[in-house]
Formats: structure tokens, C-alpha cells, sequence
């Protein structure tokens, strides 16, 4: 009797089953699906948040700011926002610049996906005067 049963784990199947496959398959296939819509997003943002301190850092009024940022998104593919959408006001002696937008991503049918994305160049204080 404990060969038989020595026996049957010893023969038992081990592995993934076809239902078991197919749902890692599923699952591989949605995660990329997701990363390749929004990985996009992230890299046009991240574009953006360069090109801002760029722009900051280039100085200038308002406006030659603005096409600075401009002439930048051209060359760099960003089409999320233009200079005029830069909110842009003078912290004493600097021009801070902030943006902030909405991205639509429609994932399938009629299921999208809403990020909304914001940055700025100022730099924030609050950690630097806990520490």
C-alpha cells in the first residue's frame, strides 16, 4: 500500500496547466499592452520637465521663454503642451516656470486610462528645512 502511494507522487504531473498558460499569457500580454501606452507618456513628461529647466535656465522675458520652450518641444516630439500653456511667475529674483496637463490613454475598447501630470522648476524648500 505506501508503494502505491510512493508511487502515484512519484508519477503525479507536475507543471502548468492549458488554462494555467493561458492566463500568465493573458496577463503578460495586458502588462505590455499597459507599458507600451503609457511607458510614452512618462518619457514625453519627463521631456517636458527638462525643457522647462532649460528654458529657465536660458533666462530671458516671458515670451522669449515661451518660444524657447517652443523650439525645444519641436525638436524633442512634444506635442502635450506649448509655451503658452507654461504658467510662469518671478519668485524674487528667478522665473519659476509649472506646467500641468491631462494625457488620455485609450487602452482598449472603450476603456482609457486618465494621468494627470504636473511639475515645476521650483525647487521644493519644505524637505530641506525638516531635515
Amino acid at each position: 500500500m505506501q508503494t502505491m502511494k510512493a508511487h502515484r507522487r512519484m508519477t503525479s504531473q507536475r507543471g502548468l496547466s492549458l488554462t494555467g498558460l493561458m492566463l500568465v499569457l493573458f496577463l503578460l500580454g495586458m502588462s505590455g499592452l499597459f507599458a507600451a501606452k503609457v511607458v510614452p507618456t512618462i518619457t514625453e513628461y519627463l521631456t517636458i520637465q527638462r525643457s522647462i529647466e532649460s528654458a529657465k535656465a536660458s533666462g530671458g522675458t516671458v515670451r522669449e521663454t515661451q518660444n524657447y520652450f517652443d523650439r525645444q518641444s519641436s525638436v524633442n516630439g512634444v506635442t502635450a503642451i506649448a509655451g503658452k500653456d507654461l504658467e510662469m511667475r518671478k519668485n524674487g529674483e528667478q522665473l519659476e516656470i509649472s506646467f500641468a496637463y491631462q494625457k488620455k490613454i485609450t487602452l482598449f475598447g472603450p476603456v482609457s486610462l486618465l494621468i494627470d501630470y504636473a511639475g515645476s522648476t521650483e525647487k521644493n524648500t519644505d524637505k530641506n528645512a525638516k531635515k
